[in-house]
């Protein structure tokens, strides 16, 4: 049964902790009118400020939509509102192939789409094969700013930033693309800084944003609030720390976190994670060899925690990369140890620096 009511909408909200991305239908869904039929279109009331709005909030956006691609971008750009699209997906394949690709490229779950046309007929099949994607009738438009899951609890200066960012990302792939060379030639090239710091107050807002959106590349899927995290920050026996990345073509904003658990003769990562658009620059690498420094100047053996949520085995790769072996495994909860011999240094394509 399609979503037609504000009832059925919460309805499957409830397994949703956020949306990270809203895919748009064009024809009497954006606008009113058929593209390839009708002489005047006109856009749907009060439907720039939604994706305006929803732009600001960090949601991004994208189109998929059976239609002719230039004619679609040319009115797109008409309207001004070409560049608030991702990835756009304007051809005549299935609306859920168009949806997966999205989500593919975007490099996030599909559990954390929505998808909004008018037709029945589409609604029906991307609810079909992809189960996962909230599905909105476009008669619940006018809803859409007011949904739990499109209301982040905090609009970080990341959040706002979030489409140059992955606009920036299009600029590096690209580049990459053209590149001869190897990978690390390529990365040399980008003047990467990386650094990692105990967090601030002013950080908390991101780094609760963190928990919240990384599923995919997060060791434990543990998610913390504002206050759990102040607790922490404040705490004598934990270490919060948080990653900011940027390079020639601007800031990829705060990428990571790691909340450390320290006793006096041993530290347990309680939680590591970083967002996926980071993923190939081995940012993580970076985060556990400079806590495996920390740990063995400090005298304490270095545990950390890793529970499986099906998606972030990545994480796991990445821990027994850096000689972490399991030592304990009870009811999905895996504790892992490093023996502290095998510290490696910071990549030379990345200038490191520590606070």
């Amino acid at each position: 049964m399609i979503i037609t009511q504000e009832q059925d909408i919460n309805s499957q909200q409830e397994d949703k902790k956020v949306i990270k991305c809203i895919v748009w239908d064009l024809d009497n869904t954006l606008w009113h009118g058929v593209l390839l039929e009708d002489e005047k279109l006109s856009l749907r009331k009060d439907i720039v400020n939604i994706i305006h709005t929803l732009d600001d909030r960090g949601i991004l956006q994208s189109i998929a939509s059976k239609n002719n691609y230039a004619t679609a971008i040319a009115k797109l750009e008409e309207y001004g509102l070409k560049e608030y699209f991702l990835y756009p997906q304007i051809n005549w394949n299935s609306k859920a192939s168009s949806v997966k690709e999205i989500a593919k490229l975007l490099n996030i779950g599909l559990d954390a789409i929505a998808f909004v046309d008018d037709q029945l007929f589409e609604l029906e099949e991307v609810r079909f094969s992809v189960p996962e994607i909230l599905c909105i009738n476009a008669d619940e438009i006018d809803k859409i700013l007011h949904m739990p899951v499109m209301n982040p609890c905090f609009f970080t200066e990341d959040s706002r930033m979030r489409r140059l960012m992955y606009l920036s990302d299009i600029d590096r792939q690209n580049a990459e693309k053209d590149f001869v060379g190897t990978t690390d030639e390529f990365l040399a090239t980008l003047n990467m800084n990386f650094t990692i710091s105990l967090a601030e107050e002013e950080d908390l807002q991101r780094a609760e944003e963190l928990t919240l959106r990384t599923n995919q590349l997060n060791t434990t899927g543990y998610t913390y609030s504002y206050n759990e995290l102040n607790h922490f920050r404040s705490s004598e026996n934990h270490k919060l720390l948080i990653a900011n990345l940027e390079d020639k073509y601007g800031s990829y904003g705060k990428i990571g976190l790691m909340l450390i658990e320290c006793q006096p003769d041993a530290w347990k990562i309680k939680l590591l994670l970083m967002s996926c658009r980071v993923m190939s620059r081995g940012v993580g690498t970076i985060m556990l060899n400079y806590v495996m420094s920390l740990a063995k100047s400090n005298n304490v053996r270095l545990l950390a925690e890793f529970v499986s949520n099906n998606r972030n085995r990545m994480m796991y790769i990445s821990y027994k990369f850096a000689g972490f072996k399991e030592i304990e495994k009870n009811d999905g909860l895996i504790v892992l140890e490093n023996d502290l011999t095998r510290i490696q240094p910071v990549p030379s394509y990345i200038k490191f620096q520590a606070s």
